[in-house]
Protein backbone atom coordinates (compact mmCIF):
# COMPACT_ATOMS: atom_id res chain seq x y z
CA UNK A 1 0.00 0.00 0.00
CA UNK A 2 2.59 2.43 0.96
CA UNK A 3 4.34 1.70 -2.20
CA UNK A 4 1.14 2.42 -4.51
CA UNK A 5 0.76 5.25 -2.85
CA UNK A 6 4.39 6.84 -2.92
CA UNK A 7 4.05 5.88 -7.04
CA UNK A 8 1.00 7.71 -7.26
CA UNK A 9 2.10 10.75 -4.94
CA UNK A 10 5.31 10.99 -7.54
CA UNK A 11 2.84 10.78 -10.45
CA UNK A 12 0.75 14.05 -9.40
CA UNK A 13 4.30 15.81 -8.61
CA UNK A 14 5.92 14.98 -12.23
CA UNK A 15 2.45 16.12 -14.02
CA UNK A 16 1.66 18.73 -11.81
CA UNK A 17 3.55 21.52 -14.10
CA UNK A 18 1.45 20.27 -16.87
CA UNK A 19 -1.75 20.49 -14.76
CA UNK A 20 -0.82 24.32 -13.94
CA UNK A 21 0.05 25.27 -17.64
CA UNK A 22 -3.19 23.46 -18.99
CA UNK A 23 -5.13 26.13 -16.71
CA UNK A 24 -3.82 28.54 -18.95
CA UNK A 25 -3.66 26.85 -22.81
CA UNK A 26 -0.01 26.83 -22.84
CA UNK A 27 2.90 26.77 -20.08
CA UNK A 28 4.64 29.50 -18.65
CA UNK A 29 8.49 30.87 -19.60
CA UNK A 30 9.44 28.89 -16.35
CA UNK A 31 7.77 26.09 -17.12
CA UNK A 32 8.83 25.97 -20.89
CA UNK A 33 12.66 26.20 -19.81
CA UNK A 34 12.22 23.04 -17.32
CA UNK A 35 11.01 20.86 -19.76
CA UNK A 36 13.29 21.98 -22.43
CA UNK A 37 16.60 21.90 -19.64
CA UNK A 38 19.18 20.63 -22.14
CA UNK A 39 18.84 23.71 -24.15
CA UNK A 40 21.35 26.29 -24.00
CA UNK A 41 21.05 28.92 -26.39
CA UNK A 42 18.64 31.53 -27.52
CA UNK A 43 14.88 31.49 -26.55
CA UNK A 44 11.50 33.22 -27.71
CA UNK A 45 10.10 35.42 -24.74
CA UNK A 46 7.84 32.59 -24.17
CA UNK A 47 10.79 30.25 -23.26
CA UNK A 48 10.28 28.05 -26.32
CA UNK A 49 13.27 27.11 -28.30
CA UNK A 50 15.22 29.34 -30.69
CA UNK A 51 17.35 27.18 -32.83
CA UNK A 52 19.54 29.50 -34.92
CA UNK A 53 18.58 29.99 -39.00
CA UNK A 54 21.94 29.06 -39.83
CA UNK A 55 21.02 25.70 -38.14
CA UNK A 56 17.89 25.57 -40.05
CA UNK A 57 19.29 26.32 -43.11
CA UNK A 58 21.98 23.23 -43.00
CA UNK A 59 19.16 21.24 -41.99
CA UNK A 60 17.48 21.57 -45.25
CA UNK A 61 20.24 19.27 -46.70
CA UNK A 62 19.93 16.47 -44.11
CA UNK A 63 18.82 13.18 -44.93
CA UNK A 64 15.67 11.80 -42.49
CA UNK A 65 18.18 8.27 -42.55
CA UNK A 66 21.10 10.46 -41.26
CA UNK A 67 19.13 12.36 -38.46
CA UNK A 68 16.92 8.96 -37.43
CA UNK A 69 20.48 7.53 -36.72
CA UNK A 70 22.16 10.79 -34.79
CA UNK A 71 18.76 10.53 -32.26
CA UNK A 72 18.35 7.05 -32.01
CA UNK A 73 21.87 6.59 -30.84
CA UNK A 74 21.52 9.84 -28.41
CA UNK A 75 18.52 7.99 -26.84
CA UNK A 76 15.70 9.70 -28.75
CA UNK A 77 13.87 6.80 -30.92
CA UNK A 78 10.50 7.72 -31.01
CA UNK A 79 10.63 11.31 -32.76
CA UNK A 80 9.65 9.97 -36.64
CA UNK A 81 6.22 9.37 -38.02
CA UNK A 82 5.76 8.44 -41.72
CA UNK A 83 2.97 7.73 -44.01
CA UNK A 84 1.62 11.55 -45.13
CA UNK A 85 -0.69 12.98 -47.37
CA UNK A 86 0.93 16.31 -49.09
CA UNK A 87 -0.91 19.19 -49.69
CA UNK A 88 1.71 20.87 -52.12
CA UNK A 89 2.21 18.48 -55.29
CA UNK A 90 6.23 18.37 -55.39
CA UNK A 91 7.37 15.49 -53.89
CA UNK A 92 10.89 17.44 -53.87
CA UNK A 93 9.47 19.43 -51.28
CA UNK A 94 11.83 19.92 -48.36
CA UNK A 95 10.14 21.21 -45.18
CA UNK A 96 12.50 22.90 -42.38
CA UNK A 97 11.46 24.95 -39.19
CA UNK A 98 10.91 25.18 -35.12
CA UNK A 99 8.10 23.42 -33.92
CA UNK A 100 4.92 25.66 -32.30
CA UNK A 101 2.71 22.72 -30.81
CA UNK A 102 -1.63 22.11 -30.67
CA UNK A 103 -3.40 19.42 -28.96
CA UNK A 104 -6.83 18.87 -30.08
CA UNK A 105 -9.30 16.18 -28.36
CA UNK A 106 -12.97 15.16 -29.70
CA UNK A 107 -15.42 17.69 -28.69
CA UNK A 108 -16.85 17.37 -25.19
CA UNK A 109 -19.31 20.05 -24.33
CA UNK A 110 -18.57 21.02 -20.55
CA UNK A 111 -14.77 21.26 -21.17
CA UNK A 112 -15.25 22.93 -24.50
CA UNK A 113 -17.56 25.84 -22.95
CA UNK A 114 -15.24 26.15 -20.11
CA UNK A 115 -12.14 26.81 -22.53
CA UNK A 116 -14.24 29.26 -24.65
CA UNK A 117 -14.88 31.18 -21.52
CA UNK A 118 -11.89 31.33 -20.32
CA UNK A 119 -10.67 31.75 -23.89
CA UNK A 120 -12.70 34.98 -23.84
CA UNK A 121 -12.06 36.35 -20.61
CA UNK A 122 -8.44 36.61 -22.26
CA UNK A 123 -9.17 38.49 -25.17
CA UNK A 124 -9.08 35.87 -27.49
CA UNK A 125 -10.27 36.51 -31.04
CA UNK A 126 -12.17 34.12 -33.55
CA UNK A 127 -12.46 30.33 -32.94
CA UNK A 128 -9.78 28.17 -30.62
CA UNK A 129 -8.34 26.71 -34.18
CA UNK A 130 -7.05 30.00 -35.09
CA UNK A 131 -4.97 30.51 -31.56
CA UNK A 132 -2.10 28.81 -32.15
CA UNK A 133 -1.71 30.08 -35.69
CA UNK A 134 -1.91 33.80 -34.19
CA UNK A 135 1.51 32.61 -32.23
CA UNK A 136 3.51 31.70 -35.43
CA UNK A 137 6.58 33.07 -35.79
CA UNK A 138 8.51 33.40 -38.92
CA UNK A 139 9.79 29.57 -39.81
CA UNK A 140 7.89 28.70 -37.69
CA UNK A 141 5.99 24.91 -38.48
CA UNK A 142 2.20 24.70 -37.71
CA UNK A 143 2.59 20.95 -35.76
CA UNK A 144 -1.14 19.67 -34.45
CA UNK A 145 -2.26 16.34 -33.20
CA UNK A 146 -5.72 16.33 -33.95
CA UNK A 147 -6.36 12.84 -33.47
CA UNK A 148 -5.99 11.42 -36.78
CA UNK A 149 -9.73 13.10 -37.06
CA UNK A 150 -11.34 12.82 -40.84
CA UNK A 151 -15.21 14.22 -40.93
CA UNK A 152 -15.66 17.13 -38.47
CA UNK A 153 -11.96 17.65 -37.86
CA UNK A 154 -10.29 19.80 -40.23
CA UNK A 155 -8.20 22.26 -38.67
CA UNK A 156 -7.39 24.41 -41.53
CA UNK A 157 -8.78 25.23 -44.94
CA UNK A 158 -8.13 28.26 -47.27
CA UNK A 159 -8.19 31.06 -44.80
CA UNK A 160 -6.29 29.76 -42.30
CA UNK A 161 -3.54 27.83 -44.72
CA UNK A 162 -3.11 31.98 -45.79
CA UNK A 163 -2.49 32.67 -42.47
CA UNK A 164 -0.63 30.56 -41.59
CA UNK A 165 1.81 30.98 -44.60
CA UNK A 166 2.19 34.67 -43.80
CA UNK A 167 3.04 34.34 -39.86
CA UNK A 168 5.65 31.42 -40.60
CA UNK A 169 6.55 31.20 -44.19
CA UNK A 170 6.10 27.51 -43.70
CA UNK A 171 3.23 24.86 -43.26
CA UNK A 172 1.96 22.47 -40.94
CA UNK A 173 2.31 18.92 -39.84
CA UNK A 174 -1.12 17.83 -38.75
CA UNK A 175 -1.91 14.76 -37.24
CA UNK A 176 -5.38 14.67 -39.03
CA UNK A 177 -7.48 16.34 -42.19
CA UNK A 178 -7.22 19.63 -43.95
CA UNK A 179 -9.60 20.85 -46.17
CA UNK A 180 -10.02 23.38 -49.63
CA UNK A 181 -6.62 21.74 -50.86
CA UNK A 182 -7.30 22.65 -54.57
CA UNK A 183 -7.51 26.54 -53.47
CA UNK A 184 -4.52 26.31 -51.29
CA UNK A 185 -2.56 24.59 -53.88
CA UNK A 186 -3.45 27.47 -56.16
CA UNK A 187 -3.80 30.42 -54.07
CA UNK A 188 -1.78 30.04 -51.10
CA UNK A 189 2.03 29.75 -53.09
CA UNK A 190 4.71 28.28 -50.69
CA UNK A 191 2.55 26.69 -48.70
CA UNK A 192 3.39 23.30 -47.28
CA UNK A 193 1.73 20.68 -45.45
CA UNK A 194 1.84 17.04 -44.36
CA UNK A 195 -1.74 15.49 -43.15
CA UNK A 196 -2.97 12.14 -42.91
CA UNK A 197 -6.28 12.96 -44.82
CA UNK A 198 -8.05 15.10 -46.31
CA UNK A 199 -11.82 16.13 -46.07
CA UNK A 200 -14.18 18.65 -47.20
CA UNK A 201 -15.84 19.82 -43.63
CA UNK A 202 -14.66 22.40 -41.14
CA UNK A 203 -13.68 21.74 -37.45
CA UNK A 204 -17.02 21.33 -35.77
CA UNK A 205 -16.20 17.84 -33.74
CA UNK A 206 -12.67 18.94 -32.51
CA UNK A 207 -11.70 21.08 -29.65
CA UNK A 208 -8.07 22.73 -29.21
CA UNK A 209 -6.95 22.32 -25.66
CA UNK A 210 -3.83 22.97 -25.04
CA UNK A 211 -0.91 25.04 -27.26
CA UNK A 212 3.02 24.73 -26.99
CA UNK A 213 3.04 21.83 -24.75
CA UNK A 214 4.22 18.49 -25.11
CA UNK A 215 2.12 16.40 -27.72
CA UNK A 216 1.91 13.31 -29.89
CA UNK A 217 2.14 13.18 -33.63
CA UNK A 218 1.28 9.25 -34.30
CA UNK A 219 4.45 7.19 -32.02
CA UNK A 220 6.39 10.52 -32.26
CA UNK A 221 6.69 12.95 -28.94
CA UNK A 222 7.12 16.01 -30.30
CA UNK A 223 7.96 19.24 -27.74
CA UNK A 224 7.65 22.85 -28.82
CA UNK A 225 10.87 24.52 -30.72
CA UNK A 226 12.00 20.96 -31.98
CA UNK A 227 13.36 21.25 -35.17
CA UNK A 228 10.65 20.25 -37.87
CA UNK A 229 12.33 18.33 -40.79
CA UNK A 230 10.05 16.99 -43.39
CA UNK A 231 10.28 15.09 -46.80
CA UNK A 232 8.53 13.01 -49.05
CA UNK A 233 9.86 9.95 -46.31
CA UNK A 234 7.89 11.52 -43.61
CA UNK A 235 8.51 13.91 -40.63
CA UNK A 236 11.59 14.06 -37.88
CA UNK A 237 11.26 16.02 -34.34
CA UNK A 238 15.13 16.84 -33.44
CA UNK A 239 15.69 18.10 -29.94
CA UNK A 240 16.76 21.47 -30.03
CA UNK A 241 19.96 20.76 -28.25
CA UNK A 242 20.57 17.76 -31.00
CA UNK A 243 20.17 19.97 -34.37
CA UNK A 244 23.63 21.27 -34.46
CA UNK A 245 25.01 17.78 -34.09
CA UNK A 246 22.44 16.36 -36.45
CA UNK A 247 23.63 18.78 -39.74
CA UNK A 248 27.64 18.01 -38.60
CA UNK A 249 26.95 14.08 -38.52
CA UNK A 250 24.89 14.46 -41.97
CA UNK A 251 26.93 16.93 -43.49
CA UNK A 252 29.82 14.56 -42.88
CA UNK A 253 27.66 11.20 -44.11
CA UNK A 254 27.29 13.21 -47.38
CA UNK A 255 30.94 13.95 -48.20
CA UNK A 256 31.93 10.28 -47.45
CA UNK A 257 29.02 9.34 -49.53
CA UNK A 258 30.45 11.53 -52.22
CA UNK A 259 33.36 10.21 -52.16
CA UNK A 260 32.78 6.18 -51.61
CA UNK A 261 31.01 6.80 -55.09
CA UNK A 262 32.85 8.62 -57.22
CA UNK A 263 35.63 6.03 -56.04
CA UNK A 264 33.12 3.25 -56.59
CA UNK A 265 32.80 4.62 -60.59
CA UNK A 266 36.40 5.17 -60.67
CA UNK A 267 36.62 1.02 -59.61
CA UNK A 268 39.52 2.30 -57.23
CA UNK A 269 37.68 0.67 -54.35
CA UNK A 270 35.36 -2.00 -53.97
CA UNK A 271 31.45 -1.36 -52.61
CA UNK A 272 32.64 -4.29 -49.53
CA UNK A 273 35.73 -1.72 -49.08
CA UNK A 274 33.56 1.29 -48.91
CA UNK A 275 30.83 -0.39 -46.54
CA UNK A 276 33.36 -1.45 -43.81
CA UNK A 277 35.77 0.73 -41.70
CA UNK A 278 37.88 2.62 -44.14
CA UNK A 279 41.75 1.78 -43.68
CA UNK A 280 44.01 4.57 -42.84
CA UNK A 281 45.35 4.80 -46.68
CA UNK A 282 41.48 5.17 -47.68
CA UNK A 283 41.14 7.72 -45.04
CA UNK A 284 43.90 9.96 -46.39
CA UNK A 285 42.43 10.01 -49.53
CA UNK A 286 39.49 11.19 -48.25
CA UNK A 287 41.17 14.14 -46.82
CA UNK A 288 43.21 14.77 -49.80
CA UNK A 289 40.11 14.39 -51.99
CA UNK A 290 37.69 16.87 -49.36
CA UNK A 291 40.74 19.30 -49.92
CA UNK A 292 40.94 18.95 -53.61
CA UNK A 293 37.19 19.38 -54.04
CA UNK A 294 36.20 22.31 -51.69
CA UNK A 295 34.59 24.53 -53.68
CA UNK A 296 32.78 22.19 -55.46
CA UNK A 297 30.87 20.39 -52.89
CA UNK A 298 27.64 20.97 -51.83
CA UNK A 299 28.28 20.96 -47.92
CA UNK A 300 29.50 24.77 -47.50
CA UNK A 301 33.35 25.62 -47.34
CA UNK A 302 33.22 26.68 -43.82
CA UNK A 303 31.30 23.31 -42.45
CA UNK A 304 33.87 21.12 -44.62
CA UNK A 305 36.83 23.07 -42.36
CA UNK A 306 35.34 23.05 -39.30
CA UNK A 307 34.57 19.14 -40.08
CA UNK A 308 38.26 18.38 -40.68
CA UNK A 309 39.41 19.99 -38.01
CA UNK A 310 37.00 18.10 -35.44
CA UNK A 311 37.94 14.53 -37.19
CA UNK A 312 39.63 12.35 -34.40
CA UNK A 313 39.81 9.51 -37.06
Amino acid sequence: MKRTVLIATLVVMALTPLISAAQDFVMSREQMIAWTPEWKGERFPDGRPKVPDSILDRMTKVKLADAWSVLRNNGYEWQYEGQWEHVHLDDTTVMVGRAVTATFMPKRKDIDDALNKKGQAEGRLGGRNSWPIDTLKDRDVYVADLYDSFEGGPAAGGNLATAISVNSNNGVVFYGAIRDVEQIVNDVPGFKGWVKNFHPSYNYDGMLMFINMPTRIGVATVMPGDVVLASREGVMFIPPHLAELVCKTAELVQLRDLFGFQRIREKKYTPGQIDQKWSDAMEKDFSTWLNDHMDKLPVGKEQIQELLKERTW
